[in-house]
C-alpha cells in the first residue's frame, strides 16, 4: 500500500479547537454582567514591552456590576488604567492607590446589538475554520482512495463520518452563539 488510511480523530481534534477558540473569543465580549475574563484581551505597556493585563495585576469581581484590578507594581497603575480606557470596551476605571475599580455601565440596546453582531462574526470565522478542516479531510480521503489505501466503500463511509463530524461541530458553534446572544441581549 502506497498511501495511508486517514485518521478521523485528528480532524475532530482540530474542529474541537475551533469551538474552544470561539468560546474564548466569546469570553472577552462584554455582556451586562461583570466577568474577570472581560479584560483578558487587554495588553499593558510595561517594562518596555506589551504584556497581558493578567501578568501584572489580579482581576476580581467584587459585585455583579464592577471589576477590581489590583496592580502588583505601583509604577504600572497609570499604564494599566490607560490600557483599560483605550481597550474599546467603554470602561472608565477609578484609581484608588494600587487598585482600579471599574464600574460596568449597563449596555445600551444599540451597543448590545453591536456586540451580538461581533459574536456572529466570531462564530462565522470558526464555522469557516471547521469547513476548511472538512475540506482537508475530504482531500485526504480522495488521495487515500487514489493511492489504494482505502476502498471506494471505505471512502464513502469515512466521507459520511467527516460530514457528521462537521455538522456536529457547526451545531456546537451555533448553540454557543445562540447562548451568547441571549446573554448579551438579556437586560
Amino acid at each position: 500500500m502506497a498511501g495511508e488510511k486517514p485518521v478521523l480523530s485528528k480532524y475532530s481534534v482540530r474542529m474541537d479547537k475551533a469551538v474552544a477558540a470561539l468560546k474564548e473569543e466569546f469570553a472577552s465580549l462584554r455582556t451586562g454582567r461583570a466577568s474577570a475574563s472581560l479584560l483578558d484581551q487587554i495588553h499593558v505597556e510595561a517594562y518596555g514591552t506589551s504584556m497581558p493585563l493578567n501578568q501584572c495585576a489580579a482581576v476580581s469581581v467584587p459585585e455583579p456590576r464592577s471589576l477590581s484590578v489590583n496592580v502588583w507594581d505601583r509604577g504600572l497603575v497609570v499604564s494599566v488604567e490607560k490600557a483599560i480606557r483605550s481597550s474599546g470596551l467603554g470602561l472608565n476605571p477609578v484609581v484608588e492607590g494600587q487598585n482600579l475599580r471599574i464600574p460596568i455601565p449597563p449596555l445600551t440596546e444599540e451597543r448590545r446589538k453591536e456586540i451580538a453582531k461581533m459574536a456572529g462574526k466570531y462564530a462565522e470565522q470558526q464555522r469557516v475554520a471547521v469547513r476548511n478542516i472538512r475540506r482537508d479531510a475530504m482531500d485526504d480521503l480522495k488521495h487515500a482512495e487514489k493511492d489504494h489505501a482505502i476502498s471506494q466503500d471505505e471512502h464513502k463511509k469515512l466521507h459520511d463520518e467527516v460530514q457528521k463530524l462537521t455538522d456536529d461541530h457547526i451545531k456546537k458553534i451555533d448553540e454557543a452563539l445562540k447562548t451568547k446572544e441571549q446573554e448579551i441581549m438579556h437586560v
